[in-house]
């Protein structure tokens, strides 16, 4: 693994920055604007060599040497205190925290994505609900791997590195979420309660959802709850994401915090079916 120090750069001019699920897509060219922008990029992704590949991209293809592979696992979380140590022994800071890694939390194919679309869409319209069970599958485990990624992983990431970012002149975090997790899109009472509650919200309180989401799904009760049928674990994951960006920035409020959608971006989690390219996306951020 490289190493990079601040070196003879001020801690005004020196500024640091973490993505997570760097090694492709939105995520790989967060890294790459980051960098080509003077900023120091640790790059992390699960998977070791495609993370290491990603790096070795940036810097023979784009000439970017200031970006550096950590391994972060948000299935497996052992790999964070390594990364806040890997953070705080080399760059003493964080400027940035770009939490970008995420799942779809369904089995499917491009045909199959572009059937789930549009069931979106209709079910957003108040039309019929057009049966899903053909083309994806949502099983227990799925739906699990999607909330800890990008719900439950986030809010670790977050947390293990706030104390870095605190030394920072100027912190940000930018949660990438999606437009499905509009409140517009979910009719469980309880929680549309809970959500609507502004100065109210605690993460307590987003925790509790998911919670009543699980049981409810357990119990096959999705439906009758009033939870989204059309991609339930990736829906309620960005709703709560969204909302747990709400809550960071009451709690942190000389940070700037946001939670954006990138929009339909030609990338792997919707099978390169996208109309918006990565470097697109980067030119609206």
């Amino acid at each position: 693994m490289a190493e990079m120090h601040p070196d003879t750069k001020t801690k005004t001019s020196f500024r640091c920055a973490v993505v997570t699920g760097g090694n492709k897509g939105t995520g790989f060219e967060i890294c790459g604007q980051l960098a080509s922008n003077g900023i120091s990029v640790v790059l992390t992704a699960r998977d070791v060599t495609k993370g290491l590949q990603a790096v070795e991209k940036l810097k023979s293809s784009f000439g970017l040497s200031n970006v550096v592979f950590h391994q972060l696992d948000l299935m497996n979380l052992v790999t964070l205190p390594s990364l806040v140590e890997f953070i705080r022994s080399h760059f003493g800071k964080l400027d940035i925290l770009v939490n970008n890694a995420g799942t779809l939390g369904a089995i499917t194919d491009a045909d199959g994505f572009m059937v789930m679309v549009q069931a979106f869409a209709e079910v957003g319209q108040n039309k019929v609900k057009p049966t899903l069970k053909q083309v994806i599958t949502e099983t227990y485990e799925s739906t699990e791997e999607c909330m800890q990624t990008n719900y439950y992983g986030v809010k670790s990431v977050t947390k293990a590195l706030i104390p870095l970012l605190q030394l920072s002149d100027s912190p940000r975090i930018v949660n990438v979420s999606s437009t499905m997790g509009q409140l517009k899109f979910l009719s469980n009472d309880k929680a549309l309660e809970l959500l609507s509650d502004g100065g109210g919200l605690t993460e307590e309180r987003v925790d509790e959802i998911v919670n009543m989401f699980f049981k409810d799904f357990k119990e096959d009760l999705l439906e009758i709850k009033g939870w989204p049928l059309c991609l339930h674990a990736y829906t309620i994951s960005k709703v709560c994401l969204n909302a747990y960006t709400r809550i960071l920035a009451r709690e942190y409020s000389t940070f700037r915090i946001n939670c954006v959608c990138p929009g339909w971006v030609k990338t792997d989690i919707c099978y390169n079916t996208g109309i918006i390219t990565t470097k697109k996306v980067h030119k609206e951020l």
